[in-house]
């Protein structure tokens, strides 16, 4: 029997939220469709209030008014998980972009709204599951591969209580709507199981049997974080900064050389010219591990400050929620964010049209909530089977101005477990990745040792004081004690903290190459050294730092490579000789 449908009118149209009077029950986030013409045209219910419902618009409501229909589905805003999503370069509403731009041309049309998933393509499954096994929703079936990816086929994650498998189909190809298993619930019941499902994309994903502590260090090959400011596996990270700074670079350098299995990119919000640069670089990106493109283990979220603001809100949590799927697989995750800034404009957008009282430069007053709970659903966990898997959350953020007292960078700090903060008068000297050395912090492990980092940290603030006190008093009035300390602070920022990113081995240093290069960097650091003047000492570390430099662009423990290492090795000793 047909379901009736639940229809109601609008009785009010303020920009992109509308407002339903209706007699019948609806759902906090429940979808509904506005019908415009022929068009019908996706909404999420965002509060309920009294007999009147408050919907926002994923697209123009331009031609609706007071009057027209909206019909309700009782189905939450949703989005369709399985094989065929890495590759895939979605909107917000997992619409797949290239497919929707064959369809509709260069304007995309109002109300258009695709299958996420190929359902012709062909994918050899191989069953996991036996007849007369009990299961629980998560469970595996069976598996395919999605390129490098084993992508379990699971008992859909929506499902409750336990049921007991009737069919599991043999091994072969199949698209993802052919029925893969058949099972029965406790009344005898059965259900069919595809290879896709869906999951609200605002309820996180928790099945699993135990949340972790992040511990283990992400290697990302980037010294500055890896050695100074680490992410852990599982854990969180935001990178505020201005226009300019080097955030896209740096979001592709980590997404290309981070220990994940699966990489989501949220392009939630950013202007259309950087979004068309993802789009257009991202695919050309070498995947180190396979040799092949990245895109291939990767899925694009993608939406312009252009578009919808509402479109832009769901972006965020459709990205996090592919990002999860592929945890309960036993996958590590990393999701990119760019950038939470403009997401929290739309929530400032729709908090100003549904006339909530404001808080700071008008944002929401539950805007720490609302950012809490996006780096709240990253993390470590351990299934069922055993196994971990992780969602790690980096989310750039755009301040007006490098402003990082803002609200949306003081709420996310509030929340994160590193501080990769980029800094414009870095980035002006060209100094890459223009992470502040001073300013940054991580709560997380490094890869080297504690007493080393400290020490220097301890240089790199003395060297920044020494600087500073420079700039006032002049290089002559400065004590050569502490102009060897600026010079060390300088030889270290140099020589590891900057990165080459467009070189082929600069560009990505592993944690053992870091370790062995903080050593030889570190030894530098704490030697005592005497010049009897202060030309001396900074010719002595030009050429320090200029042999260094050059090593960091030799693949390790080649001739060349061991030939410079003994270079600095002698250089060092006959300072330390010739002024004994």
């Amino acid at each position: 029997m047909e379901q009736e449908k639940i229809v109601e009118p609008i009785v009010g149209v303020n920009g992109n939220m509308i407002t339903v009077e209706y007699s019948h029950q609806v759902m906090q986030n429940e979808v509904a469709y506005a019908a415009v013409g022929t068009a019908r045209i996706k909404c999420e219910v965002i509060r309920v209030r009294g007999n009147r419902a408050d919907l926002q618009v994923f697209e123009s409501t331009s031609g609706l008014k007071v009057g027209d229909l909206v019909e309700f589905t009782g189905d939450l805003l949703s989005i369709e998980l399985g094989p065929g999503l890495l590759t895939q370069v979605y909107d917000g509403l997992q619409n797949p972009l290239p497919l929707l731009a064959e369809q509709s041309g260069f304007f995309l049309q109002r109300g258009v709204y695709l299958r996420a998933l190929d359902r012709e393509a062909k994918w050899r499954f191989t069953p996991l599951a036996e007849p007369g096994a009990t299961v629980r929703p998560g469970d595996r079936i069976g598996f395919v591969m999605e390129g490098a990816v084993r992508h379990y086929i699971m008992v859909p994650l929506r499902w409750q209580g336990e049921y007991i498998v009737r069919e599991v189909a043999a091994a072969g190809e199949y698209s993802i709507d052919d029925t893969m298993a058949v099972v029965a619930d406790d009344t005898g019941d059965t259900h069919k199981i595809t290879m896709t499902q869906f999951w609200p994309v605002k309820i996180p994903i928790t099945d699993y049997a135990e949340k972790l502590l992040p511990e283990k260090t992400l290697i990302t090959c980037q010294r500055t974080i890896d050695t100074f400011f680490p992410v852990a596996t599982g854990g969180t990270f935001c990178t505020p900064g201005p226009f300019g700074a080097g955030k896209t670079v740096l979001q592709h350098a980590i997404s290309q050389n981070a220990e994940a299995d699966v990489v989501v990119i949220a392009a939630c919000g950013e202007r259309a010219g950087e979004v068309v640069e993802i789009l257009r670089e991202y695919p050309e990106l070498n995947d180190p591990r396979t040799g092949r493109s990245l895109m291939d283990r990767s899925i694009i979220i993608c939406n312009t400050s252009s578009m919808p603001v509402s479109a832009r809100e769901a972006s965020v949590y459709t990205a996090v929620t592919l990002a999860e799927y592929y945890r309960q697989m036993g996958l590590n995750t990393l999701l990119l964010a760019d950038s939470t800034s403009r997401w929290a404009q739309a929530l400032r957008e729709m908090s100003g049209r549904l006339e909530e009282i404001p808080g700071e430069e008008a944002f929401p007053a539950y805007l720490e909530s609302r950012i809490a709970g996006f780096y709240e659903r990253a993390g470590l966990v351990r299934l069922r089977t055993g196994e971990t898997g992780s969602v790690t959350i980096g989310g750039s953020v755009s301040p007006a101005g490098g402003n990082f007292e803002e609200p949306v960078t003081q709420a996310t700090l509030k929340v994160v477990g590193a501080f990769l903060g980029l800094s414009r008068e870095r980035s002006d000297a060209r100094r890459y990745p223009a992470i502040h050395p001073l300013d940054s912090w991580s709560k997380y492990a490094s890869v080297v040792d504690q007493d080393d980092l400290d020490f220097a940290r301890s240089i790199l603030r003395r060297g920044a004081e020494v600087s500073q006190m420079m700039k006032v008093i002049g290089e002559e009035g400065t004590a050569i004690e502490d102009f060897i300390v600026y010079l060390k602070s300088e030889f270290l920022d140099y020589t590891y903290l900057q990165q080459n990113t467009f070189d082929a081995v600069d560009g990505a240093t592993d944690a053992a190459r870091q370790k062995r290069m903080f050593a030889d960097v570190s030894g530098v650091l704490k030697h005592e050294f005497e010049f009897p003047d202060k030309e001396t000492a900074r010719r002595f570390f030009l050429e320090l730092r200029q042999l260094f430099t050059d090593r960091n662009y030799l693949a390790l423990d080649t001739a060349e490579y061991t030939a410079l290492s003994r270079k600095i090795n002698d250089k060092i000793a006959e300072e330390s000789k010739h002024h004994a």
